[in-house]
């Protein structure tokens, strides 16, 4: 594993921690210890960056691609918790406590990453204790994803799950209204999709036309959803 200050994207003036809003307002000099006791490694589409029952004691920064967190269940269904996109990591609750992890973590495409042993992230937090309040802020985060994701799979059918994945999407990319439609282009396979919202592909293909039917989206290709009716898609959350 080399050395983060040696990576391509030249780590060593601050890129890894510059991206996590956790770290920006930091002092240089504490941004550079940081640095310099980081770790830096690449992951190849598909490979497995950790496994559940593996120990974790160590913050890891996606600093290019996305990774996908993933629940297995005994019947072999997987169930996608969360996308990692660049800026965003994983770990947190390390620093307060032992973790031996729970899901697993794959590379949806080349990707690379910077790991921070929880050791010196919790030195910092002596230095800085209002860092604490925001690492405890961003697992609370979770914590409430996690229970979104538990509701949208008991208490929503796939169509209202595909509603809601769709105006969050609006939403969060402050998609403009053009000519009475959104378009949305999808960062994800169908496939991830649909594990996403707990369902198979094929019956998240089925539902799409239904709702494509019903004039409430347009499809276009394997990536470009097009909303139609956002009003409509609200009505069914």
């Amino acid at each position: 594993m080399e050395k983060c200050n040696h990576c391509s994207h030249d780590c060593s003036h601050g890129y890894c921690i510059d991206n996590v809003a956790i770290f920006v307002d930091l002092p240089f000099e504490i941004k550079q210890d940081i640095l310099d006791s980081s770790n830096h490694k690449t992951y190849k589409k598909g490979e497995i960056i950790f496994n559940a029952g593996d120990y974790f004691d160590y913050l890891f920064i996606v600093i290019k691609g996305r990774v996908k967190l993933s629940k297995i269940s005994a019947m072999g269904r997987e169930q996608i918790l969360k996308i990692l996109e660049v800026g965003d990591f994983m770990g947190e609750l390390s620093l307060f406590k032992d973790t031996v992890m729970t899901n697993f973590a794959e590379a949806l495409e080349n990707t690379e990453i910077c790991i921070i042993r929880s050791e010196k992230i919790r030195e910092i937090i002596m230095q800085k204790p209002e860092i604490a309040i925001k690492f405890l802020e961003k697992y609370a985060e979770r914590i409430k994803h996690s229970e979104e994701i538990i509701e949208q799979i008991g208490l929503r059918d796939v169509e209202q799950r595909i509603a809601n994945y769709l105006i969050a999407e609006v939403e969060k990319n402050n998609i403009k209204n053009r000519n009475n439609e959104y378009i949305i282009n999808l960062p994800i396979t169908k496939s991830v999709l649909s594990s996403i919202l707990g369902t198979t592909k094929e019956t998240l293909s089925r539902k799409l036309t239904l709702l494509q039917d019903e004039g409430l989206i347009r499809m276009e290709g394997q990536r470009k959803i097009i909303i139609t009716d956002i009003e409509g898609l609200r009505d069914m959350q």
